[in-house]
């Protein structure tokens, strides 16, 4: 058990580092980013969504995009509304209500050949301690994940690439792939890489050790 919760911050903290030595002249990276509704506005998560436990009532959204950063990225678009979201979803005894918005972006920004499907909102009905990321699971599946965790696609989208740095003409430049990440992506603090899915694998060791 010590040695898992070692290991894991030292291989973000790696990855993190690595993380600063992208290809000159790209600019930008490929990603979902996670926000929170505050207040009527949109905040850039502070944590991953397997990190955050939002209470009855929250609003989360999601939104595909590329940018060069936190300070850069793409807000979900949208009226974002708990009352008119959550509407037809009754509370329930030891549950909660969360409601996501989920924007899968532009033209300009899907990769080479594939169609952004709308933006959409959706009411997930959870128990009292799930994630963001439980509430995702039970909404958008399926969400797939690479080979190091990091979350590359909500309810399908896109069908490939996962992280990857994009050139000033809209090409991809970096090594983000199905099969591992670019290793410029982004350093914001609530984009959905690494800690999305650091937690789930932290997890399912724990379970796997304790039983």
């Amino acid at each position: 058990m010590t040695v898992v919760r070692r290991t894991l911050p030292a291989l973000v903290a790696a990855l993190l580092l690595l993380g600063s030595a992208g290809p000159a002249g790209a600019t930008g990276y490929r990603y979902w980013s996670f926000w929170e509704r505050t207040g009527g506005h949109w905040t850039y998560a502070t944590q991953g969504p397997a990190f955050v436990r939002p209470d009855d009532g929250a609003v989360q959204g999601f939104r595909f995009a590329v940018s060069a950063d936190s300070a850069d990225a793409s807000r979900p678009r949208g009226t974002a509304d708990f009352d008119t979201i959550c509407a037809g979803t009754p509370a329930g005894p030891g549950t909660k209500r969360v409601a996501l918005v989920l924007d899968f972006g532009t033209r300009s920004d899907a990769p080479s050949g594939e169609t952004p499907p709308a933006r959409r909102t959706a009411c997930a009905r959870v128990p009292s301690d799930a994630t963001t990321a439980d509430a995702l699971a039970a909404v958008a599946k399926p969400l797939r994940y690479d080979a190091n965790a990091l979350l590359c696609a909500i309810a399908g989208y896109p069908q490939e690439g996962c992280g990857e740095q994009v050139s000033a003409g809209g090409k991809r430049s970096g090594s983000g792939t199905d099969g591992g990440p670019s290793l410029g992506l982004p350093i914001g603090a609530g984009v959905v890489v690494l800690l999305a899915g650091a937690a789930v694998w932290q997890a399912r060791r724990r379970r796997d050790e304790s039983g």
